[in-house]
């Protein structure tokens, strides 16, 4: 029986059940995709090397089986991946799935938010979080006090939905805590202005000889949130930011990576692309605008004929099919969800489920030409498909009409 012959809290909400399960019982910590830096071994060499760096990162991060217990990589908590997972409990709640589990989905979700408010990072101009990892990029070593665009936005997004399902404690307000996420783009970020909009970075200590597509879109949407619940400028320097990504599309409709492309180690790559779709979808939820329509029409067929299967498998980029990923997976689901198209998100969520789902609600990784990487990462396979099964069973709900 595939998904789109049950009702939304059917199989797929089961699914979303024990994904959660899975998570919870492991207190959301676990491996994540780019996590080789934690690797105890490594970190107890008398050397600091950045070419022995890389081997091991990219030997860990590439290696057809997991290999992370070998070199004693640290399990954690990811900041995006808790952010996910509290969107996720919170719908699992607003959907009544605790009425039968037994679980509170609710006290996960506010248990969550306030981890997120405890772990932001520090320092800076305002609200913001990063990953938990070091990474060592061919210039710099990334490090966990680095917070990125993406990981904040979605933290706000999900301390944004605690607030308006009234989790604050006594002690916070979730929505005043994120507020001060527009001074972190503007003076961290380096939001400027621009001929075709607005532009900002990923990272406050990367460069700005290029710029991060679906980051400057994250960051947009981020504006918007503050905007339909604060007002002032916000959401005029959120379409700022959406009027540069959009001014990037290209004829196929979908987007490069980077600002020049040159720059990008990526082509039209899926889910960085859906991650863009995505932010103008929600451009129009919060703000009831068509102001991308026509944007999105091109984006979306490129996105569903260029970048998926017929069968619902994920492409990796539109000249390559593998390999296929759980990420890419889970954003499609989204992406589609949002865009009402449900018949493709059931295919994507068939495609999972037959693919890559192990059962228990652990998802593998990734799908190569010959093989599949069995790992499961906590991040990148579970709290985006407990994200991406949450957003299809709340977006199915919402549109259901009596059958």
């Amino acid at each position: 029986m595939t998904a789109s012959q049950l009702r939304p809290t059917g199989l797929t909400g089961e699914v979303l059940e024990k994904t959660l399960r899975y998570a919870r019982e492991r207190d959301y910590t676990g491996w994540d995709y780019g996590d080789g830096m934690s690797s105890r071994l490594l970190q107890a060499l008398p050397v600091e090397n950045k070419w022995l760096n890389i081997a091991v990162q990219e030997t860990i991060k590439r290696a057809p089986v997991n290999v992370r217990p070998l070199f004693l990589v640290e399990q954690r908590r990811n900041y995006k991946g808790t952010a996910l997972f509290t969107m996720a409990n919170l719908t699992a709640h607003e959907l009544g799935l605790g009425e039968v589990t037994g679980v509170d989905y609710e006290r996960e979700a506010r248990a969550l938010a306030e981890w997120l408010v405890e772990e932001r990072t520090p320092g800076y101009a305002g609200f913001c979080g990063a990953h938990r990892h070091e990474i060592q990029h061919l210039d710099k070593k990334g490090l966990p006090s680095w917070p990125d665009m993406v990981s904040t936005s979605y933290a706000v997004r999900a301390l944004l939905a605690a607030h308006d399902a009234g989790l604050d404690t006594g002690e916070a307000d979730y929505s005043e805590t994120v507020r001060s996420v527009a001074d972190f783009i503007d003076e961290d970020l380096d939001y400027e202005e621009i001929e075709e909009g607005a532009r900002m970075k990923y990272v406050p200590t990367w460069s700005n000889e290029h710029y991060t597509l679906n980051a400057v879109a994250l960051g947009g949407v981020t504006l918007l949130e503050l905007g339909a619940r604060f007002g002032g400028d916000h959401r005029e320097r959120g379409e700022k930011l959406l009027d540069y990504v959009v001014s990037r599309q290209q004829p196929e409709g979908g987007w490069m990576y980077r600002d020049p492309p040159s720059a990008s180690h990526l082509s039209m790559d899926s889910h960085h692309n859906g991650f863009v779709i995505e932010s103008l979808l929600r451009h129009r939820e919060l703000t009831g605008s068509e102001r991308y329509a026509d944007v999105l029409d091109d984006a979306l067929a490129f996105y569903r004929g260029d970048l998926f299967e017929a069968d619902g498998a994920p492409n990796w980029d539109e000249s390559n099919g593998y390999p296929r990923d759980i990420h890419a997976a889970a954003q499609g689901i989204i992406v589609f969800s949002r865009a009402g198209e449900f018949a493709a998100a059931e295919r994507v969520i068939d495609w999972v489920l037959g693919a890559l789902y192990a059962g228990n609600g652990k998802f593998r990784f990734r799908q190569e030409r010959l093989f599949t990487k069995r790992v499961t990462l906590m991040r990148w396979c579970e709290a985006w498909m407990a994200y991406a099964l949450a957003t299809y069973l709340d977006q199915r709900a919402a549109s259901a009409t009596p059958r």
